[in-house]
């Protein structure tokens, strides 16, 4: 057998999205480009920041020693300090540079956190709906993945999170705001998860880690603020990348950033930054971390996202439509009409508007919708919106 049993498995699961993402490029070749609504793939659309792009031209321009050689696997300290120093401004508690891990964007960062801390068969618990890859990161470190329902609003249901948890649990994963939601936990649910997570640690006399996915922090809107973990929960860690806010997801680049009274830190630090080397990651990418250090806060102009998503979610509500309006990130995840999602997704697709359906999310009967497209795709997207609801009205 040339391919793994278990490679062939997750292969036959592969993701809705790269599979949706995939029909789109085929249908693009069919019908032309612009005759095709794709709404499949979070891929940011907008130019990086004015300062970043001057600030990468500068750097390269630079005779700087060793400019593109290897580092420590943790990272250059200059990046590191500038991580922390922002970093604890958000968290509201301080730390430095040795509690910071540069990686390969925020899917590196988890892959580096999971391996350092499961053991086979270990337990992490995730909210439904959620990010698509977080069952194989789980499962390349021999964990396995327990999904626990969320509210109605998919706010965080903090005792259902409770009963999950037992002696084989070893992290809940958060992904705040939200793939593919877009719901940003309040202060007060983050507040109660930490207490919460105190109580069940001391219970069960394991420490569980709660990890945060954060790619989407500065992507909110509506004066919205993302609320920290480390003054909620000593045994946090977070985990972000500058795909999303500064338009960069092919640099690859993102964190790790640990609570500085975790249980047993360094021990576990030294164990994220071996695992950094030992996946191949081997360190985040130079050039952009001689970037980072200089850029840090900076941000693409989320009012723009804010226009897309007020102009989607306008017109889809008159035509019926019903959903949570995101308080973050670029996606809407509506439910599906009729209720069954994948069903829908195909009458959409008869006028060439592709989204993906919220099974692949864990979470039937939804679909999302990407809006970091021109605004031109969307308007040109809605008589098929349109077209996919009066289909399920006549039923």
């Amino acid at each position: 057998m040339a391919v793994a049993a278990h490679i062939k498995e997750t292969m036959a699961n592969a993701s809705f999205i790269r599979k949706m993402f995939e029909l789109g490029a085929q249908l693009k070749k069919q019908h032309g480009e612009n005759n095709v609504c794709d709404f499949t793939l979070g891929n940011p659309d907008l130019e990086p920041p004015a300062l970043f792009q001057k600030t990468l031209v500068d750097i390269v321009n630079q005779k700087i020693p060793l400019k593109h050689g290897y580092m420590a696997n943790a990272g250059f300290v200059e990046t590191r300090q500038s991580v922390a120093a922002f970093v604890s401004s958000e968290q509201g508690v301080a730390f430095g540079e040795n509690n910071i891990i540069m990686t390969c964007g925020a899917g590196g960062g988890l892959n580096v956190a999971l391996k350092a801390i499961l053991n086979p068969g270990d337990t992490v618990l995730v909210n439904v709906p959620y990010f698509v890859e977080y069952n194989f990161y789980i499962r390349n470190h021999g964990g396995e993945m327990v999904l626990v329902k969320t509210n109605d609003d998919f706010d965080l249901d903090i005792p259902a999170l409770e009963k999950a948890i037992d002696r084989r649990t070893a992290a809940v994963l958060i992904n705040s705001p939200n793939n593919p939601t877009g719901t940003v936990y309040p202060e007060n649910t983050i507040r109660e998860l930490g207490r919460m997570l105190e109580r069940k640690s001391a219970e069960t006399g394991r420490a569980v880690y709660l990890i945060s996915d954060e790619p989407y922090r500065k992507i909110v809107y509506d004066g919205l603020t993302v609320p920290p973990l480390f003054s909620n929960y000593k045994n946090s860690i977070v985990v972000n990348s500058y795909s999303k806010d500064l338009s960069i997801p092919g640099e690859r680049l993102g964190y790790i950033a640990v609570h500085p009274q975790a249980d047993d830190v360094r021990n576990l630090l030294d164990g994220m930054i071996l695992c950094n080397r030992i996946l191949g990651y081997v360190n985040a990418p130079a050039l952009m971390q001689r970037v980072a250090a200089r850029t840090q806060g900076l941000s693409v102009d989320v009012d723009l996202y804010k226009r897309r998503r007020d102009l989607l979610c306008g017109n889809l509500r008159n035509m019926g439509y019903d959903f949570v309006t995101p308080g973050g990130t670029f996606y809407l995840f509506p439910k599906a009409p009729g209720g069954n999602d994948v069903e829908f997704v195909n009458v959409l697709r008869e006028k060439l508007v592709l989204v993906v359906p919220g099974t692949g999310f864990g979470a039937p009967g939804y679909f999302r919708i990407v809006f970091c497209v021109p605004e031109e795709i969307i308007l040109r997207s809605l008589p098929g919106f349109e077209y996919a609801i009066n289909r399920y009205r006549q039923k």
